[in-house]
């Protein structure tokens, strides 16, 4: 199962994004319960809530609440087009704004978490407010219950419009909610019929939201009738259908099965997978119970769970910033990034959420992971092609990107200011070899690149030089990609 090194550096992928720089002493140090009882600490407190929406587009949007028929305010194309435009870049400012408090909060566990419900809950709006408010209910509950985070999720703006449940009335019920509730929330495809749909599409009638995104039930639009569900008849309502999914043990297990594909292996161990699922499930839904359980085994550090996950767009990318600490000077170039790589936050693919596995990797986009971090390290220019599928390209030097340019190429530079002491002193001073002390530390497993090849492409010009130019090489390896 390797050394204490190994398995420290495995639990803080996993159940972060990454060992970062000033925890090099205590990942050698420190044995791993000692770390997971710190991380699981660390991630104790409520989380500062985000609101970054524009202070002007809110007094717009509180006037037309309180205007008699907020519904039915007439705005102009103008106006439609300001508000769109101003929640898009508010929503970037977001995503920017978390993906700081993954790279530098001490609640990792918490965000790691965040970041898995993010995608099991995929929801796409293009409205700040909505945006927010799932994403704060997300980061509340996190650890939590599974119960409350359901119930709050399903009653949150975001989820309501992206589902269209605000069209689901009496007598024209709409089935989109209900149905991704059960084959993507809660119990799975092939544990309900097409009636149990069309049933709780009923129960869920009159569900709606506030233009501020309040929560609304519309007992007009709501059809109260017998309604039979999962072999159960009633006046079934919302949330007496979101409790009977959950008295069924097989939403257990279909949340147990995704959480420890994310977190442990992509391939499950079904035996695994039920035993975890049978307590996660009498313990009422305790979120944080299930990661302990994960994480104080001595399964989780198994060889065959290290470094085979293949790093998402996200957690590589903060991974980097955890283990390199610097400053970005334009920090919504990360956005670009993160769209020519595939996993924009706040933008899944569909309801379903991102794949993930080796949907993240083909090659042009392994091409751009293994060429950034000389790109960051030069402070050099990241040239994209917006198009359906993004056609990314990677260059340096002034003509090649005003050529570009004239093509219509997107040309955006990347300003960082690597803050290099926070590695280089740790390894100035080590008792082994450097190469090597550089490798463990930032690959799960051997790369197949050779200590004498590797000096070939190295500055030995003075000691912070080689750490550097180590550092940046081993961080453009195809094994850089893996946690």
């Amino acid at each position: 199962m390797g050394s204490d090194q190994v398995k420290n550096q495995h639990l803080l992928w996993r159940a972060g994004f990454g060992p970062a720089a000033h925890q090099f002493t205590q990942v050698r140090q420190q044995s791993p319960k000692k770390l997971f009882c710190a991380v699981l600490e660390a991630s104790q407190k409520d989380p500062v809530l985000f609101d970054l929406a524009d202070p002007g587009l809110r007094s717009m949007v509180m006037a037309a609440g309180e205007s008699q028929f907020p519904r039915r305010r007439n705005l102009s194309p103008g106006e439609r087009k300001n508000i769109r435009t101003q929640s898009v870049q508010d929503i970037r400012a977001l995503n920017v704004r978390w993906l700081g408090e993954m790279t530098d909060s001490d609640a990792q566990l918490r965000e790691k978490m965040s970041l898995f419900w993010h995608g099991h809950f995929a929801s796409k709006t293009i409205n700040i407010f909505y945006d927010q408010q799932l994403l704060n209910v997300i980061r509340q509950h996190a650890l939590g219950n599974f119960r409350d985070l359901l119930f709050n999720v399903s009653k949150s703006a975001s989820m309501i419009r992206f589902l269209n449940n605000n069209q689901n009335k009496k007598d024209h019920p709409n089935e989109n909610f209900a149905r991704e509730l059960m084959e993507l929330f809660t119990i799975g495809r092939g544990n309900y019929s097409e009636q149990d749909v069309k049933e709780s599409a009923r129960a869920f009638t009159g569900w709606g939201t506030s233009l501020q995104g309040d929560f609304e039930f519309r007992e007009r639009q709501h059809d109260d009738g017998e309604k039979s569900f999962l072999g159960k008849m009633g006046k079934l309502s919302g949330e007496d259908i979101l409790d009977m999914l959950l008295s069924k043990k097989q939403t257990a297990v279909f949340i147990t099965r995704k959480i420890y594909r994310f977190f442990v292996n992509d391939q499950a161990d079904e035996n695994r997978v039920f035993s975890l699922a049978e307590a996660f499930y009498k313990s009422g839904y305790d979120i944080q119970k299930l990661m302990e359980a994960i994480f104080s085994s001595d399964w989780f550090y198994d060889e065959k769970n290290i470094g085979t996950h293949i790093k998402s767009p996200v957690e590589w990318m903060v991974g980097i910033r955890r283990q390199l600490p610097q400053d970005i000077e334009n920090p919504e170039v990360q956005v670009l990034i993160q769209r020519l790589l595939g996993q924009v936050l706040f933008n899944p693919p569909n309801v379903a959420g991102w794949p993930g596995g080796k949907h993240w990797i083909d090659s042009s986009s392994l091409m751009f992971r293994m060429r950034f971090p000389q790109i960051m390290y030069a402070a050099d220019a990241i040239l994209a092609t917006p198009k359906d599928d993004d056609d990314l390209m990677m260059g340096s030097g002034r003509m090649d990107i005003q050529r570009r340019k004239e093509m219509g190429r997107a040309v955006q530079f990347i300003h960082t200011r690597i803050r290099w002491s926070a590695i280089t002193d740790h390894f100035r001073d080590s008792e082994g070899d450097v190469l090597t002390d550089i490798r463990q530390w930032l690959l799960p497993c051997n790369t197949a690149i050779s200590d004498d090849s590797l000096k070939n492409y190295l500055d030995q010009s003075s000691q912070n030089s080689l750490i550097q130019s180590a550092v940046i090489r081993f961080m453009s390896t195809p094994e850089y990609q893996l946690c």
